[in-house]
């Protein structure tokens, strides 16, 4: 029998479209920085992909840098400009909230709801002219949507400017939530494309921060180093099909998720679904079941065909207590035992069904003495 994978928030298998699109671009000789025909062929490859990027969000193809991947991309952005501060909230990505160039006195932490929401009346309070504001469109923990327009207006307001981490919003939320931030930044591997390679989109009214990667002064002097042509064919293919299944793969979700989480509380009565008052992504469920630890389960689902994540998969394999739920102040014990399920372009409903399946043999076999 086929595993179940439902880690999509960690990684997605290829799209065959994007499959298809890097063999093509693999067989395109040139470096897309030489002036000879070869080399015009694979700028060619590299030129129609950030329009393609471009298109998505909205803005012009010279607004689009192509990078490694999220973590890069934060380092990248999250650089002091004008002597202002890092205004950033509780339950952001380790990239963004260790991968920032600012002095610690210099980083402002913002509070988040029980639900995970960041509270706006503190962000408002931390912001100052020349910050830099560094907001998830949605967690990669718990699926929780931030009120990005709103946290834009209010930046705005205070002659701040707005990054925003979109690693988990393509394909999952409209990306018009996403038009007033002044910086978006994401990851292929997220949404059906190869891993390695992602891409900022600067629309702010100034110049982007220096390069972080120096060089041969590739991607318009941004980030320099040849271009992962292959990749980024690869990452333009999948962000297409991305956008062209979104709406019918956010209603098969949305269906997957409200059978999860109904079956889940009948198998375990006692489970916490972190954020479930929040407006999240359709493909998320976080649960914790009181006395059941992380780790063990996790072990338990692997044995039986079933592969999901505790929380964020971006910690060296590491399970450990979460800074996202313990910021929406969730017990130690309660934290510790996170599981995050994650749908996504291959799901299947016989995937639910064995995750269910298994998480009631490790419960006791609840459901299934309910239901004889």
């Amino acid at each position: 029998m086929a595993r179940a994978y439902l880690d999509y928030n960690a990684t997605t298998p290829l799209r065959p479209e994007a499959r298809e699109a890097m063999i093509e671009a693999l067989d395109v000789v040139g470096n897309p920085s030489s002036i000879h025909g070869e080399g015009r062929a694979a700028r060619a490859v590299v030129e129609r992909a950030r329009e393609t990027v471009a298109r998505a969000f909205g803005a012009k193809p010279s607004a689009v840098t192509f990078t490694s991947g999220g973590t890069e991309t934060a380092n990248w952005l999250l650089q002091p400009r004008d002597g202002g501060a890092l205004v950033v909230s509780a339950v952001e990505h380790p990239c963004v909230l260790k991968g920032h160039r600012f002095a610690a006195d210099r980083v402002r932490l913002v509070p988040v709801s029980g639900d995970g929401v960041v509270e706006l009346a503190a962000l408002e309070e931390a912001v100052s002219p020349g910050a830099v504001v560094a907001v998830q469109a949605a967690n990669n923990e718990t699926g929780v949507f931030q009120p990005v327009r709103e946290i834009a207006s209010l930046a705005r307001a205070h002659g701040a400017t707005l990054v925003c981490d979109a690693v988990q919003a393509i394909g999952r939320m409209h990306l018009s939530e996403l038009e007033q931030s002044d910086a978006v930044f994401f990851s292929a591997h997220k949404f059906g494309g190869p891993k390695g390679v992602g891409a900022a989109i600067w629309r702010g009214c100034s110049e982007p921060p220096p390069a972080f990667v120096k060089g041969g002064g590739q991607e318009r002097r941004l980030r320099s180093g040849t271009e992962n042509v292959a990749s980024i064919a690869g990452l333009a293919a999948a962000l297409d099909a991305a956008l062209r299944d979104q709406e019918m793969l956010i209603a098969k979700w949305g269906a997957f998720r409200s059978k999860l989480e109904q079956r889940l509380q009948a198998i375990a009565p006692e489970a916490v679904i972190f954020g479930e008052r929040a407006v999240r992504l359709a493909n998320t469920t976080c649960f914790a079941v009181p006395g059941k630890r992380a780790d063990l389960m996790l072990m338990a689902l692997d044995l039986d065909g079933v592969a999901v994540s505790s929380g964020s998969a971006c910690s060296s394999g590491k399970v450990e207590r979460s800074h996202v739920l313990t910021a929406m102040g969730a017990g130690e014990d309660l934290a510790a035992g996170a599981i995050r399920v994650s749908t996504g372009w291959a799901t299947r409903d016989e995937d639910i069904e064995r995750f269910l399946a298994a998480l009631d043999k490790i419960c006791g076999g609840r459901e299934m003495r309910t239901a004889a």
